[in-house]
């Protein structure tokens, strides 16, 4: 049934004061049919658009408040930054005092990292050696692609030769042990000096060129440096390497021991890298390069900020750190192959590092030991284990922004893009209030009644029809049908502001439709300057308004 015939049809109307025995009422007025209110209601609460299912708000752990202790927190020696960033702040609801952990990535840390020093002792048997030989190869690729991260997030500098560093290192630095027997405690500390001098060499072209020639160039020194040392007789071009260097692992160790002692060294390189990267991104110079991003390089000379000093500045310590890197790498294997010049252990490094997420030092861990496991535990599966690193690497690429640890800022993003289209799906013209809007009102009774209130008018919308204005038109005062009387019902609530009135000109005896403006002290406005004759002529003419104005609301 259309909504035409529902309006059409008639049914007799019994007033409710019919109990009390009114003299000169209409107990029985034949009226339209009126719809059911709740329709309405359900109407308008239903979805209109497919939803999906991302929630509403953000969940946060609150703790309650400690009394004094919210503001004794711990720090870090010696400095005055807390453990833990944390907030304190009061509840609306209880009224009471709660702080949150806003950054919670410390937390994820010591986790993360308790887990790779107890993962030794969890190890199954079978394999075990595998296992703690990928570590030794994952601690060492990760503490090599925070550097990296350094050079290239931090910095901005997109170079592909700190494979070269550390490779540089460390031959030099095994052929130093091998020809002049220095001890295994001296290698990295050699490889610091080698690593200054490669990376002051390697830096002096980043005060020109940038960008994609600048990684053409490293390239190129990384390719250089390979076909040196295997063209070299100095560097074991016969055997591929140098091998026979000092070693802080005793040979005479069981092979688990061994094993275990490799592991817990690239466990402890591991930490002193992302101590390093926390030194250098989270201070001065970290906070310099975030002021000046790349090629704003004029605006940051204009503010006093040495942009190319600080930059080079952050390359030349990664330098240093990976060349400590690469005398480490001596020190724990005995020597260095050409594997580690090659081409291939670039773009795995590049895998790592776009897999997890450049310029995020758990991007570059994360990365590392996906990588690692896929390529140095999965050694049965053969070649196809490559094909698994670029293919993952091609969907990183392709859907994610910045790495798997870019995940969590898309999501939000992509969550609040759909909270807005909730929340519009949800707005009417002059009904409730807009998004930002209702996020800032403090009184939700407010919100709550615009809301009620615009379902009210659609379901009286419903009810206008030429009937209901012609039945006020013959009477616009006494007894009226269930639809007229559920329209001025309405009328008669409206605010004092702009609400309509009649006029009476004393001398002419004529009526005129006013408005009140709802400040005290200031005159009605008139509205319209149509003239009625009589009282009940003006009452209709009011009546015409409010209906007007409520089918365009």
């Amino acid at each position: 049934m259309s909504a035409g015939d529902i309006k059409k049809e008639h049914y007799t109307w019994k007033s409710p004061l019919a109990v009390w025995g009114a003299k000169g009422r209409n107990y029985e007025v034949p009226t339209i049919r009126v719809e059911d209110p709740r329709s309405i209601w359900d109407k308008n609460t239903s979805y209109k658009v497919p939803l999906n299912k991302v929630g509403r708000l953000k969940y946060i752990h609150k703790w309650a408040n400690h009394g004094s202790r919210l503001w004794q927190r711990r720090r870090w020696w010696p400095t005055r930054r807390t453990l833990l960033l944390m907030r304190g702040q009061y509840n609306r609801k209880t009224l009471k005092a709660q702080k949150i952990i806003v950054d919670k990535r410390p937390i994820y840390w010591v986790i993360a990292l308790l887990a790779l020093a107890a993962a030794p002792l969890y190890l199954p048997s079978s394999l075990q050696n595998t296992l703690l030989t990928a570590g030794a190869i994952f601690g060492i690729f990760a503490a090599i692609n925070v550097c990296w991260t350094l050079i290239i997030g931090t910095a901005s500098i997109f170079s592909l030769a700190s494979y070269a560093v550390v490779g540089v290192a460390a031959f030099c630095t095994s052929w130093l042990s091998i020809n002049l027997g220095f001890p295994w405690w001296t290698l990295p500390i050699i490889g610091m000096a080698v690593g200054f001098i490669f990376g002051g060499i390697i830096a002096l072209p980043a005060m020109r060129l940038d960008g994609f020639y600048y990684a053409l160039l490293t390239l190129g020194l990384n390719e250089l440096c390979r076909v040196y040392v295997v063209t070299s007789k100095e560097f074991g071009s016969a055997s591929g390497g140098l091998y026979g260097a000092s070693t802080y692992i005793n040979s005479d160790w069981p092979p688990l021991t061994q094993s275990i002692v490799s592991y817990y060294g690239a466990f402890a390189l591991l930490l002193a890298s992302l101590f390093l990267f926390r030194f250098v991104d989270g201070k001065q110079l970290g906070r310099i390069l975030k002021m000046a991003p790349e090629k704003r390089e004029a605006f940051a000379e204009a503010i006093g900020v040495n942009y190319k000093k600080a930059r080079v500045t952050v390359f030349l310590i990664s330098s240093v750190a990976l060349g400590f890197i690469g005398g480490f790498y001596t020190a724990q294997y005995r020597g260095v192959a050409y594997a580690i010049f090659s081409f291939d252990t670039i773009l795995l490094g590049l895998a790592m590092l776009t897999i997890g997420g450049i310029g995020r030092a758990e991007g570059a861990v994360a990365g590392t030991l996906i990588v690692v496991f896929l390529n140095n535990v999965l050694i049965s599966l053969g070649p196809i284990r490559h094909i698994m690193i670029g293919i993952l690497m091609l969907l990183v690429v392709l859907f994610l922004n910045n790495g798997i640890f870019g995940m969590k800022k898309q999501f939000w993003a992509w969550r609040d893009k759909k909270k807005g289209e909730w929340r519009s799906s949800r707005t009417e013209k002059g009904g409730e209030a807009l998004p930002e809007e209702a996020t800032e009102t403090d009184d939700k009774d407010f919100l709550y009644h615009r809301r009620f209130d615009m379902m009210q008018r659609d379901y009286l919308k419903t009810l206008v029809c030429d009937e209901v204005v012609e039945e006020h038109k013959n009477k616009p005062l006494g007894q009226h049908s269930e639809a007229l009387e559920r329209l001025l019902l309405y009328f008669r609530r409206v605010p004092q502001i702009d609400k309509y009135a009649i006029k009476r000109d004393g001398q002419s005896k004529i009526f005129k439709i006013v408005a009140f403006s709802g400040i005290r002290g200031t005159s009605p406005r008139l509205v319209e300057d149509k003239e009625y004759e009589t009282m009940e002529d003006a009452y209709h003419g009011v009546f015409l308004r409010r209906i007007y104005d409520l089918l365009e609301s």
